[in-house]
């Protein structure tokens, strides 16, 4: 069996051990980040302190490592580098190199948020009304089409960087001063989900949905939540997946407002409450080792058990110094 590279692992310490775990000693996982005390590198078999992913040579590195260490699936766990990770498909692809992720195309369209609500809107999906103008939010406020509070993020945002609530017209014109690259969108009041969601790399087909209610979020990530079933959504998701093109795992963001969902945004990476759905068995990792090697995953949509909290606390990796590269 082939091992795992994990790029730029930071602080996912638990989705390592994870990895290393359902390898059985059968393959190693290797990580690898720009900062050598990233805790997580040290959780791996073995690690490498690489330049920024956007230093020049930096894929050439990141190549060579999969040479000299025999890497059949490579998963970045930071969103900038996922459009430059897939741009290199072909590259990996013909030395046997599977990767976690999608087209570029469709990575591309994940991170242009309102690609997505694009998407959504275009292809019979709820969707959220949003607009990347102050003079489109405007004409919709006066047309009584979305009313305050309104919600404002970045286009190509990340975690919760730059997000705010808009409450007034003044507020509104203030927050589109400081930047052009917004959106505004209907301020959506319900119960927000996070649905963790694989599609297989081999047949294109859904083969894991876990959802969870958010009760507390920190820093952008599910801090604290309790899993949730409910056919309905898991139909949506399924279908949404398959449509727009997602592979490998994916986190996609949901509101719920008066019965229906609407998906918000996708990450197409591990999401930072994964940790949820794999603790109660829906088991990523194990369908990207089954991928890596060549076997199909049988779809498994939903079966793991309602009503189990997650709850996050910190930790910490302890090293001395001459134990530092």
């Amino acid at each position: 069996m082939k091992n795992i590279l994990i790029l730029n692992a930071g602080t996912r310490n638990k989705l390592v051990r994870y990895f290393k775990h359902e390898l059985h000693n059968n393959a190693k996982v290797i990580a690898t980040d720009s900062y050598y005390l990233a805790p997580a590198i040290y959780e791996a078999d073995k690690y490498y302190v690489t330049s920024n992913f956007r230093a020049e040579g930096y894929w050439d590195n990141i190549e060579k490592i999969c040479d000299d260490e025999n890497v059949g699936l490579i998963v970045s766990l930071i969103d900038p580098e996922l459009e430059e990770l897939a741009l290199r498909r072909e590259r990996f692809e013909k030395k046997g190199i599977l990767l976690n992720s999608a087209d570029y195309s469709k990575i591309h369209d994940c991170f242009d948020k309102m690609n997505t609500i694009k998407f959504l809107k275009d292809n019979g999906f709820p969707y959220i009304k949003s607009y990347t103008s102050l003079s489109d939010a405007e004409k919709a406020l006066a047309s009584g089409d979305v009313g305050f509070p309104l919600f404002m993020k970045p286009r190509c945002g990340s975690g919760s960087a730059g997000i705010q609530k808009i409450e007034n017209l003044t507020q509104l014109k203030n927050g589109c001063a400081v930047s052009e690259d917004y959106m505004i969108q209907e301020f959506m009041p319900g119960q927000e989900l996070g649905v963790d969601v694989y599609v297989d790399l081999i047949s294109n087909e859904v083969c894991g949905v876990f959802v969870k209610k958010k009760l507390k979020m920190r820093a952008g990530e599910t801090d604290k939540s309790i899993s949730f079933k409910d056919e309905k959504l898991f139909d949506t998701i399924v279908r949404f997946a398959k449509e727009y093109g997602l592979r490998g795992a994916n986190d996609v963001d949901v509101f719920e407002k008066n019965g229906e969902y609407y998906i918000s945004e996708v990450n197409p990476r591990f999401g930072g409450g994964y940790l949820h759905a794999y603790e109660c068995g829906v088991n990523f990792p194990k369908f990207l080792i089954n991928n890596m090697c060549g076997i199909q995953n049988t779809p498994d949509v939903g079966n793991y058990k309602e009503g189990v909290y997650m709850m996050k606390f910190f930790d910490v990796k302890i090293m001395r110094e001459k134990d530092d590269i």
